[in-house]
């Protein structure tokens, strides 16, 4: 596969399909998906012409992908969900982590090309679906915060024998790796939600309206700059997520904005001091005493960081002092979302049915099925391909300093030292053994 060669990259593009939740026919799809993701992201990466953007456009592609997240968000919600209760346990967990795992591909090829103007203008009136789900993903984000729940939470209790890991059911582990994946991209939802609202000015009344008063979202960023799930404190000990992992900040680090938060603050900006977004949001008492919270968080240091928050503050001062000016929308015909509307009603009452076909085919296949797909995978994560996208020398899975161990099984995994990849292991052991049976079925093919 030749990552640099445009014309490879069309007949992906063009075989993107819809499909429906009682199908899970989309194994190509998943692989066309996470190469063109890969190349999305290594492009953007060095600065170079985005392509990809190009051609998803050109065909028309971006609502398909659409598409194809609110069918995956609804299976995992209405089948999963069954499927996790079930007395089930699969040969192999790799076919459904991988259905789980095709909702964070989508997200971070949408997030990855929705930076852009044009592909939020492709996407037409499936953008609201977008907005909703970003909307459904904060929220996640806010519940899983007051509740306590923590994605991280078995990080000390790994056990020190490998073998106490092996011993541990499949389903129970993928159901770890499941609410990982959920925190993982409820995180990119924020980020993708930042960059609709760079472009708001350009899109319909619909959307702009769902944003600021249906979904209220300059209420919800509040709340997630006032219980930020990307921060926490273990033993006295402060860390932030920062680019996808949990990283140890430093005392003299702590005040310093990383990526997400600026995200969150800009489209905070955007949303407040936008023209098109300050003539339409109906403000009444209860979001001008949420906004105002906001003052407490405008700190100096901040303030430096992004020069720009002046204007919010000095905006914010003239909201404390005057009631709000009355919102000048008139009468909207609203657009509804569509797509994951649409799925419901055709799958209504038929999600037990759905759960209990798939447990018996697609998730349960026959060795021979299960060596197919592990060659499949193995071509879409060809560690060659892969490796084009690292930009520096390795780092520690654990810790983040140099690497200079591989895991010995699948040899994808980095760490500094033996102790780093005990503690590691029970995040890992998946997406290992997803590695390493591919390279299994590789050799075994080759033999036959």
């Amino acid at each position: 596969m030749t990552w640099g060669d445009s014309p490879e990259k069309s007949p992906y593009v063009m075989s993107l399909e819809s499909w429906k939740c009682h199908l899970v026919i989309w194994t190509k799809q998943h692989e066309y998906v996470e190469k063109l993701n890969m190349q999305a992201v290594l492009h953007a990466a060095a600065n170079e012409d985005e392509y990809i953007k190009e051609l998803l456009i050109q065909h028309d592609k971006i609502p398909v992908l659409i598409s194809d997240l609110m069918c995956t968000e609804v299976w995992q919600q209405k089948v999963f969900s069954i499927i996790k209760r079930m007395d089930f346990e699969p040969r192999t967990t790799v076919p459904l982590y991988m259905s789980l795992y095709h909702e964070a591909t989508l997200v971070n090829l949408l997030e990855t090309i929705l930076y852009h103007k044009e592909p939020c203008e492709a996407a037409g009136d499936c953008i609201l679906d977008i907005v909703d789900y970003c909307y459904r993903k904060i929220t996640y984000l806010i519940a899983r915060q007051e509740s306590g729940e923590d994605e991280d939470e078995d990080e000390e209790a790994t056990p020190t024998k490998a073998s106490s890991l092996e011993e541990e059911r499949g389903m129970e582990e993928l159901k770890k790796q499941e609410r990982k994946l959920q925190f993982d991209v409820s995180i990119k939802a924020v980020s993708i939600l930042r960059f609709i609202t760079d472009h708001i000015s350009d899109m319909s009344l619909s959307v702009t309206s769902r944003i600021l008063n249906t979904s209220d979202f300059p209420c919800l960023l509040v709340q997630l700059m006032e219980n930020p799930p990307w921060t926490k404190y273990r033993n006295g000990v402060l860390k932030k997520f920062i680019d996808g992992k949990w990283h140890t900040v430093p005392p003299s680090d702590r005040m310093r904005l990383t990526k997400l938060e600026g995200q969150v603050w800009i489209a905070l900006f955007n949303l407040l001091l936008g023209p098109s977004c300050q003539e339409k949001y109906e403000f009444n008492s209860h979001n001008k005493a949420q906004i105002l919270k906001l003052r407490a968080h405008l700190s100096e240091v901040i303030l430096d960081q992004i020069p720009s928050l002046c204007d919010l503050q000095r905006y914010l001062s003239h909201l404390s002092m005057m009631d709000p000016p009355s919102s000048k929308t008139g009468l909207v015909l609203e657009q509804v979302p569509e797509i994951r509307d649409g799925i419901l009603r055709a799958n209504e009452g038929k999600w037990s049915a759905i759960a209990k076909h798939q447990v018996k085919t697609v998730f349960n296949p026959s060795a021979a099925a299960m060596r197919e797909q592990a060659r499949r995978f193995a071509e879409t994560y060809r560690l060659d391909a892969l490796e084009t996208l690292i930009t520096e020398p390795p780092k520690c899975a654990v810790c983040g300093q140099p690497a200079t161990k591989r895991c010995s099984r699948c040899q994808n995994e980095w760490y500094c030292r033996r102790e780093c990849q005990v503690q590691h292991w029970s995040k890992h052991k998946q997406a290992c053994a997803l590695i390493a049976e591919s390279q299994q079925a590789i050799k075994t093919n080759g033999k036959t």
